[in-house]
């Protein structure tokens, strides 16, 4: 007896019910041309992952309710499993509903409702309670969405139910080490059930999430038969026989390396493209977090929609710039170059009479960066194009940024992404194509705004603070426990004194893409108006 199931690895987009529908039947029609019996989408495919507070609207689920009538009239030849928000009195579930032949034949309502991390679905969904075992060519075939199979319960029900096969519908979203771990957890639902699993993931980018698809299928031994690739929409079918899934292709995981930088591409291109941006505009500075955002930018949207502005001071050093100008030589992108000095003596002149008697310090410093923010915002405006802004997570976490200046813009794309990071993508896309100059590379990190300066002069080294800002905001390690570590106590409370004194500022800062299990968004909430101490 053969089962063909194919997988929708499709990219949807929020509130594009007329979208999501019309990618929905392209995928059941190539499908259905290849001899397919069911096509199995993501979660909340019909609506895009995660609609958030839009489930509150009675006309988005009125909408809903319309479309899944329209998709379930249009389908032929084919049944499909397709994800969506259903309304039925008061209560909303996160639902999955078989159609075949203009009918709705059956509906699941997901059971574990996750609100940890980026997950907040108890706030707009009630839980479903019991299993749905649909009956496909002879086969029962049960149904999870998501969060269902990260623990046990859910997926016994099925089995119980007398379910031969587990569908899974999933919206799973990326973050480093996420694609090793949903392999892992279905093989402990395999190993307790023996049911076969077809694993089918969203892939896109939504505001700071990206979904990386790599959809799958596992034997009842938990072994693997087939793996989608990641950060792109592609389509499978696989035959199952007598229950069991047949061998089909399997995309190679990438190095980590790889696998951010693709995430991080995906993120800029459909932030942009879906919000109907134009293009981009990045501010150099001849070192390595707007070189990277550069490469990333000219790889998500092509040089043709990219503008680099270099926007020098009298503390530029020479080696900014002309490495700057060979970067946006290799990739091809329009480059202007606009000297802040005569902004900085007119501002200078303008806060001279306030500003007597007292010393320089960070705030002519945050002056320059403030210039370049207004130009590039300017720019912005005058093109509609959007500027992606170059802090890295190193950054946010301890404030070494500045409000209204290198924080100014539409999207942080490398916000997630620790200064050590950022060398290895760096040195990684280089293996590539050569993009990024050696000496950007390999040059001391300054932020040019005083002679001779380094960030090593008011942060320790960026392993060191990496490291640190990994334990205690990724992990929660109590810095106690950073310092048991090895880590010096002066190092330690310096971070967390920095990390806990700008969440003001992060709360400024535009939207990033998450590639950690933990970034400054929205899995991270952390009080302004903060007394609290960590022991130590």
């Amino acid at each position: 007896m053969s089962l063909k199931i194919a997988i929708a690895q499709i990219n949807a987009t929020v509130g594009d019910f007329a979208g999501n529908r019309a990618r929905i039947l392209d995928f059941a029609e190539r499908a259905r041309q290849q001899g397919a019996d069911l096509l199995l989408t993501p979660e909340l495919a019909l609506c895009g992952y995660p609609p958030e507070d839009l489930l509150l609207r009675a006309d988005f689920c009125e909408t809903c309710e319309r479309e899944l009538d329209a998709l379930a009239n249009s389908l032929q030849g084919i049944a499909v499993l397709v994800g969506h928000p259903e309304k039925r009195d008061s209560h909303c579930y996160n639902a999955a509903t078989l159609l075949n032949d203009g009918q709705r034949l059956a509906t699941y309502y997901k059971q574990r409702l996750p609100s940890y991390e980026v997950f907040d679905e108890e706030r707009y969904f009630d839980s479903g309670d019991g299993p749905c075992v649909l009956t496909l060519k002879g086969i029962r075939c049960g149904v999870n969405i998501c969060a269902d199979v990260w623990e046990p319960g859910a997926a016994d029900l099925a089995r119980a139910a007398g379910a031969a096969i587990l569908l899974v519908l999933n919206a799973s979203p990326y973050h480093m080490g996420k694609r090793e771990r949903r392999t892992e957890v279905l093989r402990q639902r395999i190993a307790t059930t023996g049911l076969p699993v077809v694993y089918a993931n969203l892939a896109g980018g939504q505001d700071e999430l990206v979904f990386d698809g790599g959809s799958f299928v596992l034997d009842s031994r938990g072994l693997l038969c087939c793996q989608l690739p990641q950060f792109e929409e592609a389509l499978a079918v696989v035959d199952f026989v007598d229950g069991e899934p047949q061998p089909g292709a399997i995309v190679a995981a990438p190095c980590l390396e790889a696998e951010v930088y693709q995430a991080l591409v995906l993120g800029v291109r459909d932030y942009l493209g879906k919000n109907g941006f134009p293009g981009a505009i990045i501010g150099l500075s001849g070192g390595i977090d707007s070189a990277l955002t550069l490469c990333i930018a000219v790889d998500a949207l092509g040089a043709d929609k990219v503008r680099a502005v270099m926007m020098p001071s009298p503390y530029t050093a020479e080696l900014s710039l002309s490495e700057s100008r060979e970067m946006v030589r290799l990739l091809g992108v329009r480059y202007d170059e606009i000297a802040i000095e005569p902004a900085m003596l007119t501002l200078g002149s303008m806060l001279e009479k306030q500003f007597a008697g007292l010393p320089a310090d960070t705030t002519e410093e945050n002056l320059q960066a403030r210039i370049r923010g207004m130009i590039l915002m300017a720019l912005s405006n005058k093109t509609g194009a959007l500027v992606l802004t170059t802090g890295n997570k190193s950054e946010m976490a301890v404030g070494y940024c500045t409000l209204y200046g290198d924080m100014a813009g539409g999207f942080a794309v490398i916000k997630d992404i620790a200064k050590t990071l950022v060398y290895r993508l760096s040195r990684w896309r280089n293996t590539r194509s050569y993009v990024i100059p050696e000496r950007i590379i390999n040059r001391p990190p300054s932020a040019e705004l005083k002679p001779d300066q380094t960030d090593q002069d008011s942060l320790p080294p960026y392993a060191v603070l990496d490291a640190i800002v990994e334990a205690y905001m990724e992990k929660d390690l109590s810095p106690r426990e950073i310092i048991a570590r090895g880590y010096a106590e002066a190092d330690v409370r310096r971070v967390v004194h920095l990390l806990k004194i700008s969440e003001y500022k992060r709360r400024q800062a535009p939207v990033g893409i998450r590639v950690t299990q933990r970034g400054f968004g929205k899995d991270w909430r952390f009080p302004i108006t903060n007394r609290y101490r960590d022991p130590y």
